[in-house]
């Protein structure tokens, strides 16, 4: 069953990329968002390839490699694929279904609306990206 608007924007929030928008900035990035279900073993990413967007797991898991090694499981509300919403560059890894898999997607252009609509959007991004660019320089001058 497809998850609901208000469902997906409270699944949003706990998207680090999304962390600093409000109630009613999720909800309309929620509604840009399409349901898309995969079989086992189906590749969601490959690494490489160029991004077209941004997904958020909402039943099932998947599989990370990089450079064919294993890295991660994910599952239900884990998210993969924000930065290609930003930059479309290519997949910095692979994605493969582990189980039958629902993932809610955002495709790169939909973003794009989205914050062209809601340009307060892109100011919270910002935000949160430049905290998160902060944090790293410091980890990595510590």
């Amino acid at each position: 069953m497809a998850a609901s608007v208000r469902e997906t924007a409270a699944l949003l929030k706990d998207v680090p990329l999304f962390a600093g928008c409000s109630k009613r900035e999720l909800e309309t990035i929620a509604g840009a968002m399409k349901e898309v279900n995969h079989s086992a073993g189906h590749v969601i990413a490959r690494e490489g390839d160029i991004g077209l967007g941004f997904f958020l797991i909402t039943e099932g898991t998947a599989s990370v490699t990089v450079g064919g090694k294993a890295r991660v499981k994910l599952g239900p509300r884990d998210s993969f694929g924000e930065i290609s919403l930003l930059d479309h560059g290519p997949r910095t890894a692979t994605v493969t279904a582990a189980t039958p898999i629902r993932l809610l997607g955002l495709t790169a252009w939909a973003f794009e609306g989205v914050v062209q609509q809601h340009p307060a959007l892109a100011l919270n991004l910002l935000k949160v990206l430049a905290k998160r660019l902060r944090s790293v320089s410091k980890d990595a001058t510590s």
